[in-house]
């Protein structure tokens, strides 16, 4: 009898060497593996893009000059001239964020950005960052930003509130906008490649219908795939504009 994986089976993170440390799990998973692989990648991939630098760019080249371009073109539309000093920041995010949505399509490989811890952290990370910078910029003048100008003050507590409960839903809204594409689309992948080996097992005509979920399934990875770039492109685009709301105050 066939038993099929669940499709959460994926997102399971596994002990690869143990490392214990009193009570804490310091121990090497397949996170820990695939983040390793997704540096690699892209100190690997970067090395391409700078081999043999033509005034004419080559296929690494010209693609590591489009994501560069890309990338300083979210950098100067949300933070003018003033991000410049960010633009290392923000290229290494969209690059890291990229490959590791990129790596998670590959089969049997593991997700990082599928994982809300992973992605809450570093969410929380850039949040407590920007703030950082919000009030060395600022200084106690940072916290204007949770009062509008010309407030009537009777509606000055309800409205500071309000202002500081939607300031601290971007940590959330941030992590899990990346987290639950990431793993709703492997997870309807996973269900789908199952209903099509499941059909193809079963023999008889079912045999032959498993071709419809097959091409269903490609049309899916397509898509995922254009989820993966696209993801990784907002979660670098907030976090432009999140830095571009302490450094602008209203």
């Amino acid at each position: 009898m066939f038993v099929s994986a669940s499709p959460l089976e994926q997102f399971e993170i596994i002990n690869l060497i143990p490392i214990y440390f009193y009570s804490f799990n310091l121990s090497f998973t397949n996170a820990s593996l695939s983040l390793f692989l997704v540096m690699c990648i892209t100190f690997f991939w970067l090395s391409l893009s700078f081999f043999k630098v033509k005034l004419i760019p080559n296929y690494w080249q010209l693609i590591h000059e489009e994501l560069y371009f890309l990338t300083s073109n979210i950098v100067s539309e949300n933070l003018n001239s003033k991000g410049e000093i960010y633009f290392p920041f923000i290229f290494t995010l969209h690059l890291f964020l990229l490959f590791s949505n990129l790596v998670g399509m590959v089969p049997y490989s593991f997700t990082v950005t599928s994982h809300i811890a992973f992605t809450f952290g570093l969410s929380l990370s850039i949040f407590i960052g920007i703030n950082i910078i919000g009030l060395k910029t600022h200084g106690l003048n940072f916290f204007s930003l949770f009062l509008p100008r010309n407030v009537p003050l009777i509606i000055v507590p309800l409205l500071i509130s309000i202002e500081f409960l939607s300031y601290i839903v971007k940590v959330f809204t941030l992590a899990i906008r990346l987290f639950a594409n990431m793993t709703s689309g492997h997870t309807l992948l996973k269900i789908i490649a199952g209903f099509a080996w499941t059909m193809l097992i079963s023999g008889g005509l079912f045999s032959f219908l498993h071709l419809i979920p097959l091409g269903l399934l490609f049309i899916l990875i397509g898509l995922e795939l254009a989820i993966a770039i696209l993801q990784a492109y907002v979660f670098t685009l907030l976090t432009c504009i999140y830095l571009n709301d302490v450094l602008d105050l209203h």
